[in-house]
């Protein structure tokens, strides 16, 4: 499958990668992917050893092919404790057992991109994490300058808190990542520096305001006029 005709009527289900997949997979993966992956990583998704996954499948296609994978999400599950993001969800060190999701890939076809296809699959893995009452965030990395994939990740609510400098090694030159989370069940997403500013200052606004209001009042009750400047 290289070009495969799209239907307007397209009917697209999901559901978990098999091992009927795998050549599939690693055809979509190669193709969309500069990144090479080992063929041991294929074998450990349509296995599900130490993986989770979704793929995209339209059964409108012809007989043959209507469960043939146009796009699939690949994600494991890690230790809260050993991950880089351990900082920044108030983990709590006396829970062990607490976890993460770390999407490994999303990847759709071209011809069927622009369905909503990439959205539906990041939800399932929402939802995944969302059942999992130890699981405090998903996150994941995207190269910096692919775009297309940052604005997804901002629509699907995911934040961008952290950017990693020569992150990826491809054909020889590196390349910087963000790294973006969705916190789920309690996991705290960490403030960026504008932010935490602009908390800062609305506090110290109100506070002020505040101070200046009782300092300001009459013996008879009344409130006088004080003007305070915008910050």
């Amino acid at each position: 499958m290289v070009n495969p005709e799209v239907s307007s009527q397209a009917k697209i289900s999901y559901r978990p990668i098999q091992p009927s997949d795998l050549n599939i997979l690693e055809h979509i993966y190669t193709e969309l992917f500069p990144i090479r992956a080992p063929p041991a990583f294929y074998h450990d998704v349509v296995n599900g050893c130490g993986i989770v996954s979704w793929g995209a499948v339209d059964s409108s296609r012809p007989d043959g092919q209507s469960d043939e994978l146009i796009g699939f999400v690949i994600a494991c599950v890690v230790l809260a404790k050993e991950s880089e993001v351990l900082d920044m969800l108030g983990y709590d060190s006396s829970k062990s057992d607490q976890t993460l999701v770390h999407i490994l890939a999303l990847g759709v076809v071209e011809a069927y991109r622009n369905f909503g296809i990439a959205s539906s699959l990041l939800r399932e893995v929402i939802k995944y994490a969302s059942s999992t009452p130890t699981c405090l965030s998903v996150f994941l990395h995207v190269i910096s300058d692919n775009n297309p994939a940052i604005s997804l990740y901002k629509k699907m609510s995911f934040k961008c808190v952290r950017r990693r400098q020569g992150f990826y090694l491809i054909n020889g030159q590196h390349y910087d990542a963000y790294l973006f989370l969705y916190c789920i069940n309690g996991g705290r997403s960490p403030w960026s520096p504008l932010q935490l500013l602009t908390s800062i200052v609305s506090y110290t606004r109100t506070g002020f305001n505040s101070m200046v209001g009782r300092l300001c009042k009459s013996e008879d009750g009344k409130v006088s006029t004080l003007k305070v400047g915008k910050v």
